[in-house]
């Protein structure tokens, strides 16, 4: 028998044994944040025995839209429908929001068809092996500043659809070596974050209407992840993005689909997002 309940942060250690056997890069800062934005919001299921054998998390973002990531099940209990199980506690969690959004594989995509949600757009992970900063044009991003971050936040909103101030202010807490910004005539025309991981540092989002600054963006992100692997989940919208990134050593890991279950009243603004914060946050 599996039992579901909330999760609590002292299952955090069971949480990164699941990302650890799945491959995936989480470390403890990502989990606290899911609790702490929403404490009620997470859920593991737990075997006869007490041991987690699987996890899912969802955010609220304002009354705009809520996400669903984190779902994760125990390779040694995999096809016994603790998976979709999961899925259905998310869901039920979230049962009075207008919109539900995710990031999925595409095996994950097979089963999210049956619960209703639909297709939006393509995303792609790339990853750099090892960063090399001679490959890197010169940029004039600056560093962000923790007093930048409310001035971001209605350019933010507006291209991702909801309100994230506290999401942004944790990234720019645990990695403000990889927040940039790009200002012309005091005007806000791009920025982006980046957050250490277990694998590799993951940089995203970049935001932006000119691929030209995207690229500075980056450009300016990378210079500090100098002998690290990187990733990015990046939109496919412009060809010479990927290009670009191709250029300086990126290579194509695997695809994500952008879904959604309901209105989607909030789509946010995709062509001016180059790289999103990740699939478990959006």
């Amino acid at each position: 028998m599996v039992l579901y309940r909330p999760m609590k942060p002292e299952d955090i250690p069971a949480g990164l044994f699941l990302c650890r056997a799945a491959g995936w890069n989480q470390v403890s800062r990502d989990w606290e944040l899911f609790l702490n934005l929403n404490p009620q919001g997470c859920r593991v299921a737990v075997d006869d025995e007490g041991q987690v054998a699987g996890t899912v998390a969802t955010v609220r973002y304002e009354d705009h839209f809520s996400w669903i990531g984190m779902v994760l099940v125990d390779p040694g209990r995999k096809r016994q429908g603790i998976g979709i199980q999961l899925l259905r506690e998310a869901l039920q969690i979230l049962s009075g929001e207008e919109t539900v959004k995710l990031d999925a594989t595409p095996e994950g995509r097979q089963i999210y068809l049956q619960l209703d949600f639909v297709d939006e757009y393509p995303l792609t992970r790339m990853q750099m092996g090892e960063t090399s900063v001679k490959s890197l044009p010169d940029s004039h991003a600056r560093t962000i500043h923790e007093n930048d971050l409310p001035s971001l936040l209605a350019f933010d909103s507006e291209v991702f659809g909801a309100y994230r101030l506290p999401v942004l202010e944790w990234l720019w807490e645990g990695g403000p070596q990889y927040a940039f910004m790009v200002e012309e005539k005091d005007t806000i025309k791009g920025y982006c974050f980046g957050r250490p991981g277990h694998n590799f540092t993951h940089i995203g989002p970049v935001v932006s209407g000119d691929f030209d600054i995207a690229t500075d963006l980056v450009s300016a992100a990378l210079r500090n992840c100098a002998g690290s692997p990187v990733v990015m989940d990046v939109l496919n919208h412009t060809p010479e993005w990927i290009q670009w990134l191709s250029s300086i050593g990126f290579e194509e890991q695997r695809p994500f689909i952008r879904m959604f279950r309901g209105t989607n009243a909030y789509p946010g603004i995709p062509e001016k997002q180059f790289s999103i914060l990740g699939p478990e946050f959006g």
